[in-house]
């Protein structure tokens, strides 16, 4: 069975091919290759600044944090939540340049009845926590305020978003300008950094939905029915091998799978906010390998082959996800980062510098490939798993 038909059957896309058919005739902003949307100063009308606005969520992962939740009592796990719809948003801002001065307002929709006011209270708090560590690197992050709907006829459990706003010069942009000769510099989303205060398994945001379906065990259909949509096939749902809280080995340690599933995404902010500017001028393009994984840069190297032979190590969930789906990695770097969820595309010559302020916060980056003339295809990956080509 495909893997396309898996995430038909559950009701998610990993390649959203019927929103992106819907926006296709959208205004695509001042610069349409852009990583984020950039718009006209409408907030004060000056030509030489710029607005962004993006709103993003924790998506399914927080129907996993329900899960862990009511099989553990444990709350800490909303807070990571609370960091997942945060970091989709003003880490996409940041990859065109705009990560300082945010505004955040939250949207979080919720089914009372199950949901309690102690987990809003986990969520605002982490929201308030995630300012206060930002501020650490001189970063300002504004919360606005935000609506808590108790809307139980339309959501099954609970939604978490956020809306983000910032403002900044247009000569500071990051416009994914590419061209022959850069070197990629890949930034690993799992690990532990300098700011991080625990192992985070890399698996930021996306595919949730393929994760908890193909890796928690038939208990979870049983016993927690709120959890997912029953339009959904009985032999699609919670299919794996796993509980919550069966542990496995990484480096010696011992996990629990559900804390892997739930490590929050992790943020790049402290970097751009300590080395940013020292690089400006030299990074061409970056890109936040969220939804579309390792194949997301395809979307923006348009004219260029991409060619990334010198990729990270596959974080250990991404070899346990595979190893409990069977799932073929051509498909497996189409819905997860697999262990790089950060890409700068920039000058040769910065490579070693940024590579050693990276690693100074503990982001174990390292050059991972290059831009090159445009052939058949337009991105390559080589790694342990074999040559995976994609036009």
């Amino acid at each position: 069975m495909s893997d396309k038909l898996k995430y038909d059957k559950r009701g998610v896309s990993a390649s959203k091919s019927e929103v992106h058919k819907a926006i296709k005739d959208l205004d695509k902003g001042l610069f349409p290759n852009a990583f984020c949307k950039i718009l006209p100063d409408y907030a004060a009308g000056d030509e030489e600044y710029c607005n962004l606005m993006h709103a993003d969520t924790a998506g399914t992962k927080a129907g996993l944090a329900y899960l862990y939740w009511k099989e553990t009592g444990d709350l800490s796990v909303w807070k990571g939540i609370a960091i997942d719809a945060i970091v989709m948003n003003v880490d996409d801002m940041a990859c065109v340049g705009c990560f300082d001065n945010i505004l955040l307002s939250s949207t979080i929709g919720r089914n009372k009845n199950l949901i309690t006011g102690e987990v809003i209270e986990q969520i605002i708090n982490a929201a308030v926590e995630f300012r206060d560590q930002m501020a650490e690197y001189e970063l300002e992050i504004h919360l606005a305020g935000g609506e808590t709907a108790d809307v139980g006829d339309i959501v099954r459990t609970i939604d978490v978003g956020y809306t983000a706003f910032g403002r900044i010069k247009r000569d500071a942009l990051i416009l994914n300008q590419m061209e022959e000769g850069l070197d990629i510099v890949g930034f690993p989303s799992y690990g532990q950094t300098t700011y991080e205060t625990g192992y985070n398994s890399g698996i930021g945001s996306n595919g949730l939905t393929s994760a908890r379906h193909d890796m928690l065990s038939k208990y979870y259909d049983e016993k927690f029915k709120e959890a997912y949509d029953p339009l959904v096939p009985e032999e699609y749902r919670f299919t794996g091998p796993y509980r919550l809280t069966d542990e496995v080995k990484i480096e010696g340690n011992s996990h629990q799978i559900g804390k892997l599933l739930l490590s929050p995404t992790r943020t790049y902010l402290p970097f751009f906010g300590k080395y940013f500017q020292k690089y400006q001028k030299q990074i061409k393009g970056i890109i936040h390998c969220t939804g579309g994984g390792l194949t997301k840069s395809s979307k923006f190297t348009k004219g260029y082959h991409v060619v990334k032979d010198q990729l990270l190590p596959v974080a250990p969930i991404f070899k346990i996800i595979q190893a409990a789906t069977e799932t073929p990695w051509r498909e497996m770097a189409q819905v997860f980062n697999l262990g790089t969820r950060l890409e700068i595309y920039c000058r040769p010559e910065i490579v070693k510098d940024l590579i050693t302020d990276a690693r100074s916060l503990g982001i174990q980056a390292d050059k991972i490939g290059k831009v090159e003339k445009y052939r058949d295809k337009s991105l390559t990956i080589k790694s342990h798993f074999g040559v995976l080509e994609y036009l």
